[in-house]
């Protein structure tokens, strides 16, 4: 199954793509085709692991993320946050 995120990027390559074809035809210049290679790093995170994210805290038993440091047990299993 494809993350959200993945569709996410695509989608905004993708319009990316679309939107400097329709500049080129209009105006007749490449020049804004530079900016499509960036799409990826504006549209990237830190990814990876929950504990590769700074701050993230999360419960083993469930998957509960949070960043807000009231939290120190799961709200729904009562899991201690790691």
């Amino acid at each position: 199954m494809v993350s959200s995120r993945t569709v996410t990027a695509l989608a905004g390559l993708f319009a990316s793509l679309l939107l400097g074809a329709l500049v080129w035809w209009q105006f007749d210049t490449l020049a804004f085709f530079l900016f499509v290679p960036f799409v990826p790093f504006l549209l990237r995170g830190t990814g990876g692991r929950t504990g590769d994210r700074e701050g993230v805290r999360a419960c083993p038993a469930c998957g509960f993320e949070t960043t807000n440091d009231a939290y120190d047990y799961c709200p729904r299993d009562g899991t201690r946050l790691e």
